[in-house]
């Protein structure tokens, strides 16, 4: 049978991935005035605010892995095979330009035209915003094939072009003319870049040669030769001092003094890898970097001489990781150790705590011997295969300790300082071609227990680095040792080893206090402390559960195709997750002892760990050099989790921030909206008050005070003299406005209220909700109206104030309509205390209106009675509660 992915996770993010080989892009917006990274990653690519580095849009992903990127000042343009993509707002795709017959491998922005070079010679001009092929012109890739191109500055639609031949071309591409051929140099063109003068070009070889040449007289100025290999990338500071920078495959960078025609610094190990790009920032003495180390770095220029010291960086596994744990009890920490060496800590909060714990070294005095012809690569330890992290005392000494490839001696590492520790342990009596294979420190941070290939068993002190004993009478095992532990309160050792042997040691005394024989040999062995239950992952492909309590094996689980790599335990101990070389990720329960999660995923994973909250689940994979989370949908909701049969085939499962634009496209579909929307009205025994800030209705019966209050002390005084400018009549002709009247004349043509009148939009709703019985109309307009609004229209409900009985009735059938709704239960009796205070007198006489008042009043009665009851209940709830406590 086969299922949809996994029941019990589901993709999250990626940590840990910042660049590629790819050259980085450098944008600049006006309005937040700031300048943005561009950098290629797998099928996306990121964008970087360069003053913090932080990481604010991850663009959709293409079909293939990005080959080139560049960006002018509204889209970003990436190649994707032989597609060419323009995105907006560094995420969504605006523009496809398809019409090349070979991979895209050069970009170039020029004003509203975008001109893209492939490996078979062709070069295309398109207009950005109608997405039409301008022009399109073929070279021959055998005589001039294309390695770089540029525009030269003031140089109206030039471009200049770069052959792997040596030979640069310079282009009308409007008129679709070759102006001029530069014979070279007898050496590839690998960079070209424009120099803050006019018509001089910086050029990089492939021979280690930079060449300033101007090309309007076609006379070069000066040129340099570096001993690092070809030119990589060049850069020309623009903020004062005449410097270009070039970059090697070494990872070094160069920087030459255009003026003294001389090198003046120089900035080893830059990279691990070759510099993909560097460029300087316009006006700024800031030079970016990226390269295939999955590295981005910002050098600023203050030092004396010239040189450059780095000022901030975003730097992952150079090579994929080897081993993953999470570190400390909060879960938002991950150690991880990759073949290239270094030990580094990835956030899962935000990028800006990462660390880079850096490179091993063979030990500190060496260290301090660089100057006396020990090279760098020599002082570096190879890559970790194994590690083991306790955060318990790591604020007074080292917890975390560290197995090198090849070595014997183990390293511990400083947490806090992002180091190297002090000590490197090694067995007292090393044998030859001896390594250490399985480490483990104590729960409370002391002590650590190491097994070697040899069969031995140490263990040591961390706060001295001092030997504090060996288990067994010389070895432990036999063979070598697979895995050692220790349980919580540092009374038991566990050791397994190739000897298909699980043995039981008192962690004191080093004593051995029973074995256990294995079905076949161990690969690794993993203990969850709390639960008491360990895991062993044999040769076979299966997996056991003992319980180190009553020493027996209590779960046996196949099912693994493929040498089983790394597992881990839920939080609870309930779970066991298992990562194997068949790509598969399964999750045994070990209750019920099944199989209840089983998905592919397209890389072999190599390390798994589980978050100490149980939130996340990490995994790191072959060929990838970052860090997968994975999120548990447990946490979220409900997860209806059943055995999966033995002949279950599980299908695949995208890994994360592969495919984030087609997760969006699912949301943005036709599909119904399964969000939860809260119902108007919750139960018929309970009642919803408005949204009305309290000034709207309780202010109601107190509006004649609030009137008297606010009356002015003294009458308004007209002025004694005449206004200046005469109020006129409108019109062509100019005429001045009549005498206004005397106050007798003025009361003596006073007519009746009644008479002059007009029904209100209000009354107008009213009544014609008396006929259809639906009053949510009037309702909205009275929610609309103010206190001293609302009294004008409640008090023309009478015969004197234009109304009629008819709406007086109306009246009280919306406070009834409300009242049974439940909803606006304060503005329902605000209302009505204002229309009884208002009303009551013209009321008593009409029996009509009296008989509704009396169905009002028990409908009041018995609301009240019901909210009593729900009031007495939860205060007499609360109390006992309270009592409870104290």
């Amino acid at each position: 049978m086969s299922a949809g992915g996994s029941s019990l996770f589901s993709g999250f993010r990626v940590l840990g991935l910042y660049s590629n080989h790819v050259p980085h892009a450098v944008r600049y917006h006006k309005k937040h005035r700031e300048f943005y990274l561009v950098t290629a990653v797998g099928k996306s690519f990121h964008t970087y605010n360069v003053n913090r580095l932080g990481i604010v849009a991850i663009s959709n992903s293409l079909p293939d892995d990005i080959t080139c990127v560049a960006a002018d000042r509204m889209l970003v343009f990436a190649a994707s095979g032989r597609l060419v993509c323009a995105f907006a707002r560094n995420k969504e795709v605006v523009m496809r330009y398809h019409g090349h017959q070979q991979e895209v491998r050069l970009l170039l922005s020029l004003g509203d035209q975008l001109i893209s070079a492939d490996s078979g010679g062709d070069v295309i001009v398109w207009d950005v915003q109608g997405g039409d092929m301008y022009l399109r012109l073929q070279f021959d890739p055998n005589t001039f094939d294309l390695s770089a191109m540029m525009h030269p500055s003031t140089y109206l639609n030039k471009v200049l072009l770069g052959s792997s031949q040596g030979a640069l071309q310079l282009w009308n591409i409007k008129t679709s003319k070759l102006l001029f051929t530069f014979p070279g140099w007898s050496a590839g063109v690998t960079a070209l870049q424009q120099s803050p003068a006019v018509d001089v070009v910086g050029i990089g070889t492939a021979a280690g040669h930079i060449i300033i040449h101007n090309i309007r007289l076609d006379e070069t100025l000066m040129s340099f030769t570096q001993d690092w290999g070809p030119i990589s990338s060049l850069a020309f500071r623009t903020d004062g001092p005449p410097i270009v920078a070039c970059g090697s495959p070494q990872g070094h960078i160069a920087f030459w003094d255009l003026e003294r025609r001389q090198l003046v610094a120089q900035q080893r190990h830059a990279h691990s890898t070759a510099i993909a790009a560097a460029t300087f920032l316009h006006g700024e003495p800031l030079l970016v970097t990226n390269g295939a180390d999955n590295a981005i770095k910002v050098w600023i220029f203050d030092q004396e001489g010239g040189g450059a010291r780095l000022l901030r960086k975003r730097q992952g596994h150079s090579a994929p990781p080897t081993a993953i744990h999470h570190h400390g009890n909060d879960g938002k920490n991950i150690l991880s150790a990759g073949h290239d060496g270094t030990l580094q800590s990835f956030s899962t909060v935000h990028e800006r705590f990462n660390k880079n714990l850096g490179h091993g070294s063979m030990n500190k005095k060496k260290a301090n011997k660089k100057k006396k012809g020990l090279s760098y690569e020599e002082l570096r330890l190879p890559a970790i295969t194994a590690f083991s992290s306790v955060a318990a005392r790591q604020s007074d000494w080292d917890g975390i300790v560290a197995c090198h490839r090849g070595r014997l001696a183990v390293t511990t590492w400083n947490y806090q300082k992002c180091t190297m520790g002090t000590h490197h342990l090694q067995p007292p009596f090393p044998s030859r071609d001896t390594v250490a294979t399985a480490v483990d420190i104590t729960s409370c941070g002391n002590f650590v227990v190491i097994g070697s290939s040899c069969g031995h068993v140490d263990a040591y002190n961390l706060q001295s680095g001092l030997h504090r004993g060996c288990y067994g009478d010389g070895r432990a095992h036999s063979g070598s040792v697979r895995g050692v532990a220790t349980d919580t309160l540092n009374q038991m050792t566990l050791t397994t080893g190739s000897d298909w042997l699980l043995k039981f040691w008192r962690f004191k005394t080093k004593k051995q206090e029973e074995q256990l024989k294995l079905n076949a040999a161990p690969a690794s062995m993993m203990l969850h402390r709390d639960s008491g239950m360990l895991a062993l992952a044999l040769d076979d492909f299966t997996l056991l559960v003992v319980d180190i309590e009553t020493r027996r094996i209590v779960r046996k689980f196949t099912g693994h195709h493929g040498n089983i790599n790394d597992m881990t335990f839920s939080p609870d101990g309930r779970w066991l997750v298992t990562v194997a070389m068949d790509c598969t990720i399964r999750t045994w329960d070990l209750p019920s002892g099944c199989l209840v999660d089983c998905f592919l995923v397209a890389m072999a994973p190599v390390g798994v760990s589980m978050s100490p909250t149980g939130d996340f689940l990490a995994t790191a994979h072959v060929d990838s050099l970052g860090i997968y989370l994975w999120t548990n949908k447990s946490l979220c909701g409900l997860v209806g989790l059943r055995p999966l049969p033995a002949d279950y085939q599980p299908s695949a499962e995208m890994l994360p921030g592969v495919t984030a634009d087609e997760s969006e496209q699912v949301v943005t579909s036709d599909e119904p909206d399964d969000s939860y929307k809260s119902a108007e009205q919750l139960g018929a025994e309970l009642v919803t008050l408005s949204l009305l800030p309290e000034s709207r209705w309780k202010s109601l019966l107190h509006l004649d005070d609030i009137k008297r209050r606010n009356k002015p002390t003294a009458p308004p005084v007209a002025p004694a003299a005449a206004p200046f400018f005469l109020p006129t009549l409108p019109g062509l002709t100019p005429r001045f406005t009549l005498p206004t009247t005397t106050e007798k004349e003025a009361q003596s043509k006073v007519l009746g209220w009644g008479s002059l009148s007009q029904s209100s939009e209000f009354s107008s709703a009213l009544e014609a909700a008396l006929e259809s019985g639906s009053f949510e109309h009037p309702v909205h307009l009275l929610k609309d109206c103010g206190p001293a609004a609302l009294s004008v229209e409640l008090t023309c409900l009478t015969s004197e104030g234009g109304g009629s009985s008819t709406r007086l009735l109306a009246f009280i059938r919306m406070i009834g309509s409300m009242l049974s709704s439940g909803r606006d239960f304060d503005l329902a009796h605000a209302y009505l205390g204002l229309f009884l205070k208002l009303h009551l007198r013209s009321l008593s006489q009409d029996t009509v209106a009296m008989a509704a008042l009396l169905r009002l009043s028990c409908q009041l009665e018995a609301g009240w009675a019901e909210l009593r009851a729900s009031f007495d209940q939860s205060l007499c709830l609360l109390s006992y509660a309270k009592s409870a406590l104290l």
